[in-house]
């Protein structure tokens, strides 16, 4: 265990956040076809390669989680994507859950599956050079949701993968998503966030804490509540929500960014690292760290290097974020 441990600590090793570039298929090719890309098996490589070869990446960015698709393929000069990765100094890490399916018994819920053969893919994973896991469960706030099955049920696969990772020899990342879609204020939410953490550990019970990274969303009001909450409030509510429920032998928090604007989502990063914590708190981030890259990519070979100077503007800001050296005048100066 003394090998996940170590992993874990260098997946928040100071000033370095995780790149979550693991969206399905469908949704990688949803995003390609509204950024006027086609939606080929190729373009999605290309995509990948694009983020993963920026130059000095791994200076901002500890490891980067693929799918199962990107995983097995290879950049253009015939490494496979984890060999590349790790070449550069990134951990290749996996996406290995199969979705939100309806559950049963709860009506306009879901849970994440993927249990299912958990075990012979991780060892496959392991084989191929994933060094790290991910398993994502989302759950939705509204009128009489979450339901105490919905958070059981979770709460239950989420420590039953991890479990499985950490037999592998894989590091696992913990990810209940508390979503911001909704109108609930922020209290809410964070009660919510509480609630689902509290059932998380309870299942954890057993697992090595300290080779686990957990992935929680930020303690924010819902989209369309029609409140609004500052970077310190947002800081305030996410730290003081989180250290009343997650054990202190957890290796870090890496947050998701979770639909926030990318500017929003660092800024709030930023404020929390003037709070004490217990862990180190650091960056999970997809669409709050390549949306940008893939505007100015857009399919075109021709701008490689503005799509990864987009990425490294936006993992540079994170990192100043970590630091205590983020500004407005750094946020705009990819722009300018």
């Amino acid at each position: 265990m003394a090998d996940l441990a170590h992993t874990a600590a260098a997946m928040v090793a100071p000033g370095k956040g995780i790149l979550a570039a693991d969206e399905s298929i469908a949704t990688m090719s949803a995003r390609l076809e509204k950024a006027g890309v086609a939606p080929t098996e190729e373009n999605r490589r290309a995509y990948r390669e694009m983020l993963i070869t920026t130059p000095d990446l791994a200076s901002g960015v500890s490891g980067v989680i693929l799918c199962d698709e990107t995983f097995r393929q290879a950049v253009s000069d015939g490494r496979t994507f984890p060999e590349a990765m790790a070449q550069r100094g990134l951990l290749p890490g996996i996406k290995v859950d199969t979705g939100a399916k309806p559950l049963a018994g709860a009506p306009g819920e879901t849970v994440t599956e993927g249990l299912d053969g958990l075990r012979g893919r991780l060892a496959e994973y392991a084989a191929l050079g994933a060094r790290f896991a991910k398993w994502r469960a989302v759950i939705s706030i509204g009128d009489g949701r979450p339901t105490r099955r919905k958070v059981r049920a979770d709460a239950h696969a989420l420590a039953r993968y991890a479990m499985l990772c950490q037999e592998a020899g894989i590091v696992p990342i913990v990810e209940p998503e508390v979503l911001m879609e909704g109108t609930h204020g922020i209290a809410r939410c964070a009660a919510v966030t509480s609630d689902v953490l509290q059932e998380v550990f309870a299942e954890l019970d057993g697992a090595e804490l300290d080779g686990i990274v957990l992935k929680p969303n930020m303690v924010v009001p819902g989209r369309d509540s029609g409140e609004t909450a500052t970077p310190d409030e947002v800081a305030q509510a996410t730290v003081s929500t989180l250290r009343a429920v997650v054990e202190e032998k957890v290796a870090g928090i890496a947050f998701l960014s979770g639909g926030q604007s990318a500017a929003q989502a660092t800024a709030n990063l930023a404020a929390m690292q003037r709070l004490e914590a217990p862990w180190p708190l650091t960056f999970s981030f997809g669409r709050g760290l390549v949306d940008p890259a893939l505007a100015a990519w857009r399919g075109d070979p021709e701008r490689v290097a503005d799509g990864q100077q987009a990425l490294a503007h936006r993992v540079a800001c994170n990192t100043a974020a970590l630091t205590g050296t983020y500004t407005d005048a750094l946020e705009r100066e990819h722009a300018a």
